[in-house]
């Protein structure tokens, strides 16, 4: 009996899985298949075309908002990277009775609507007399980027043994060896896949970039969002579509060398 109401409760969690997961990537799908459309209006599918993504091409304000985007991402979460893992590393090592308010600020951008963040880095950018552009998108998007990665870092460092260190120390490694030897190869996923969710975060930013946004420059949520004035054409769903295939293909790659990797190191 009890056999049987695990196969029903697996049936239903299979399904309820399957729904969910149909749900989630039923928007994309409809994305992905209107970028075809030969009609602009998403709301009928009239006949297969690629004419989106020959004027996408062509469209050099919307190519070049997607180059400020991935340049403006990758410099903020290197950035980021840096700064967040030794912050992470730094509040491992002390032990003051502040510790608590200190990793509480640490994580304040994340708690603080984005709209007020936006509208305190804009006054702030305003009084050093700080032209807006890149230099005031790169320097708000890190602010921003910087809590994923640390709390990413701070959670891997609370469940790494801290003898490992001492006894490489023991061993006669310098502070900077035993870090570069032991630590950061043990904490290096946790600031990869922070670094990667910051990525996302920062390619998806709109609400502050507005506000620290220059005239001379814009990014691709920006350029997206000022063009829901105008109308959106379907030159977004094959911009959309093209960046979830490169994605899907590294992904794939990932995976593969993983896997590569993981066989050299069995035999």
């Amino acid at each position: 009996m009890n056999e049987n109401r695990m196969k029903k409760n697996s049936k239903f969690a299979g399904f309820y899985l399957g729904l969910i997961f149909f749900l989630m990537y039923l928007p994309i799908g409809v994305v992905v298949v209107f970028s075809f459309n030969e009609s602009k209006l998403p709301v009928r599918f009239t006949s297969f075309s690629t004419q989106w993504y020959e004027k996408l091409f062509h469209n050099s304000a919307m190519l070049e908002a997607l180059c400020n985007s991935l340049i403006l991402g990758v410099l903020s979460c290197l950035i980021s990277a840096v700064i967040g893992t030794l912050g992470a590393v730094g509040l491992s090592r002390i032990h003051w009775k502040t510790k608590g308010v200190m990793e509480y600020i640490s994580i304040l951008p994340l708690m603080t609507p984005e709209i007020i963040l936006g509208m305190v880095l804009m006054a702030f950018f305003y009084m050093l007399n700080l032209p807006f552009g890149m230099l005031t998108l790169l320097i708000g998007h890190t602010i921003f980027c910087v809590p994923y990665i640390l709390m990413e870092v701070k959670a891997r460092l609370a469940g790494m043994d801290p003898a490992l260190e001492e006894a490489a120390r023991d061993l006669g490694a310098s502070p900077f060896r035993a870090f570069q030897d032991i630590t950061l190869p043990l904490i290096m996923p946790a600031v990869l896949s922070g670094s990667l969710l910051a990525f996302a975060m920062s390619m998806d930013d709109v609400v502050i970039s507005i506000f620290i946004n220059g005239p001379k420059v814009s990014t691709l949520p920006i350029k997206v969002y000022t063009q829901l004035k105008t109308g959106v054409t379907p030159e977004i769903n094959a911009l959309c579509t093209i960046m979830l295939g490169v994605t899907l293909i590294a992904l794939v790659l990932y995976f593969l060398v993983r896997r590569i990797g993981k066989k050299n190191r069995m035999e």
